[in-house]
């Protein structure tokens, strides 16, 4: 059942709204600052164990999680090259780990390994964990918020912080939306040789084909149309597995595909992250394509902003310190949500003239080493690595 409680005995501190990943982080990040913090989520306790996605973690990321004492000290997968081309034309760059003096470019983690560790270091915090506990709208007063559940109660705080999904209120001008006609086909492959940490972001005219090195394995990331998705997901796995081996060429060799699921894609995009003492972040602030993998990594950034800007703060919830730290995120979150949107629409198509532009511009990143460490800083640190 929902805990609720009386208004006036918790109407300080901070409520997240979503135990999944990003809210489990924001909850350590501001736990540490000493600011009273408290979750409420939706799904049964569990949950999370039970979550398929693979996420891939920058290195930025990485330092974000251990500053948090949630780095998973087994089961990441690094990252060491990253090699950029696409299908039947020519043109690739290479990025690789050595040239930015870090130990990996990025890690590949189950999502629920990653969850597994977040949630274990917030028990130890001794932070309350509220599960079945769906929050359906919020009123704000001039000094708190009211967080009305579905059973009839309500939970107050000073701040609201929505890490997940949507609460009533979303529609309209204030949440932007494109659907790009595509589905993601993901599911594992085993190889016939060692991947040796590269990572594969392949561009096709039917969308990107992405492969992540996890564990001996890759997580395959293929994005299609959504009649073809719905086709390939109906095959068995030889001919899914020959589909596959034709869609991204002969650099790599499958030997079989297991955990095949789908998933439709789009862009989901709040154009003000704040408002009258309510936050949001991650999946409820922006929703990306899968490509170049920003999404976990700019909510993250997110995180830690939106702590350092809180710290010692009296009242978290105070118009002023939402401004600041709106203005502060703004241009990383404008920044790669553009640049996601940008790479889905100019690569996912056959167009001759911008696919002979397509080859010259990723040959110009290879060539020109400057602009090619530009690209690679910003997908390792974010708005931190801006001049």
């Amino acid at each position: 059942m929902p805990n609720t409680q009386d208004a006036a005995a918790s109407d300080r501190g901070i409520l997240i709204v979503g135990a999944g990943p990003v809210g489990l982080a924001l909850a350590l990040a501001l736990h540490q600052r000493g600011l009273v913090v408290r979750l409420a989520d939706a799904r049964p306790a569990g949950a999370g164990e039970r979550d398929a996605r693979v996420l891939a973690l920058s290195h930025g990321s990485r330092q974000t999680l251990e500053r948090l004492g949630a780095w998973p000290q087994q089961g990441p997968t690094p990252i060491a090259t990253i090699h950029v081309s696409q299908r039947g034309a020519l043109g690739r760059t290479q990025m690789q780990a050595a040239e930015y003096g870090v130990p990996a470019l990025g890690y590949v983690t189950p999502a629920a390994l990653l969850y597994r560790t977040l949630a274990s270091a917030v028990a130890r915090a001794g932070i309350e964990l509220m599960h079945d506990t769906e929050i359906s709208s919020t009123t704000a007063a001039a000094d708190r918020i009211d967080a009305h559940t579905r059973g009839g109660g309500h939970l107050a705080a000073q701040l609201l912080a929505c890490c997940e999904g949507a609460i009533a209120g979303e529609a309209g001008d204030a949440v932007r939306s494109r659907d790009y006609g595509q589905h993601a086909v993901i599911c594992r492959a085993r190889l016939a040789a060692p991947h040796r940490g590269i990572a594969y972001e392949r561009f096709t005219p039917e969308g990107p084909l992405a492969l992540l090195p996890l564990g001996e394995d890759y997580s395959v990331v293929w994005t299609m149309p959504a009649a073809q998705a719905e086709a390939r997901m109906a095959q068995n796995e030889a001919a899914f597995r020959a589909a596959l081996q034709a869609g991204f060429g002969g650099r790599v060799q499958f030997i079989e595909t297991l955990e095949r699921a789908r998933f439709p894609l789009g862009l989901r995009v709040r154009g003000e992250a704040v408002g009258s003492r309510i936050v949001w972040l991650g999946n409820a602030a922006q929703t990306l394509h899968p490509v170049a993998g920003q999404g976990f990594n700019l909510a993250l950034r997110d995180v830690w902003a939106l702590a350092e800007t809180l710290t010692d703060a009296r009242d978290p919830g105070e118009s002023t310190l939402l401004a600041r730290y709106a203005q502060r995120r703004m241009l990383d979150r404008r920044s790669t949500i553009g640049f996601t949107d940008s790479l889905v629409r100019v690569f996912s198509n056959d167009d001759p003239l911008l696919t002979r532009a397509r080859g010259a511009g990723l040959l110009a990143l290879d060539l020109f080493s400057p602009l090619r460490h530009f690209v690679a800083k910003r997908m390792l640190f974010g708005a931190r690595a801006w001049p």
